[in-house]
């Protein structure tokens, strides 16, 4: 999942719970502080693990072309963007999600300030609604790694693949809020 799944996910918590689930991807190593920003970094690593196990996820990656399988997961996480966009605009939440990304600026990894800029500035949640915006932002992605551009090689899969993306998505998006709920009330109850 990308930014606005995650989002979703994490949009009932705090600000800061939020924050830590939008900026995970940029914090390495173990975090063990008990802090809301450290509980919405540890709920991410959960979320992103629970889907990239999921059969449904694994079987599509298999399906991928053998090149580009690899970066297939990545690619999957920006797609399920698209279909939250396209599918449940929440401009509410966009606005929620930038204001946190303006007002606690300062705790977002130096990494990550730039494209955390785009995103905000470019209104990145709404834009991924659009399928060539979503290729686009997956092919920059590609351009960031070492190599060949094997996320822009994957593209044209994706396209010819859209009707089993999209069905995909009806089941695995459910799963991941019911599965979302569980953690947070296990959380809750700790």
């Amino acid at each position: 999942m990308n930014f606005l799944a995650h989002a979703r996910l994490a949009g009932r918590g705090s600000d800061v719970f939020l924050l830590g689930n939008l900026v995970a991807d940029g914090i390495k190593g173990p975090v063990t502080a008990e802090t809301g920003f450290a509980q919405g970094v540890r709920f991410h690593r959960r979320m992103d693990a629970l889907i990239d196990q999921h059969d449904i996820t694994l079987a599509l990656r298999r399906q991928a072309p053998e090149a580009q399988r690899r970066v297939c997961g990545i690619a999957l996480d920006i797609v399920w963007d698209h279909f939250l966009a396209r599918l449940y605009h929440d401009d509410v939440l966009n606005q929620r999600v930038y204001g946190v990304l303006t007002r606690h600026a300062a705790m977002i990894p130096e990494r990550q300030t730039r494209l955390f800029e785009h995103l905000r500035r470019d209104n990145w949640l709404k834009a991924y609604g659009d399928f060539d915006f979503t290729c686009r932002a997956i092919a920059g992605v590609g351009r960031r790694l070492s190599g060949p551009n094997r996320l822009a090689e994957l593209t044209p899969w994706l396209e010819r693949e859209y009707p089993l993306l999209e069905e995909s998505f009806h089941t695995l998006w459910p799963w991941m809020q019911r599965a979302a709920c569980e953690h947070a009330a296990a959380l809750a109850g700790q």
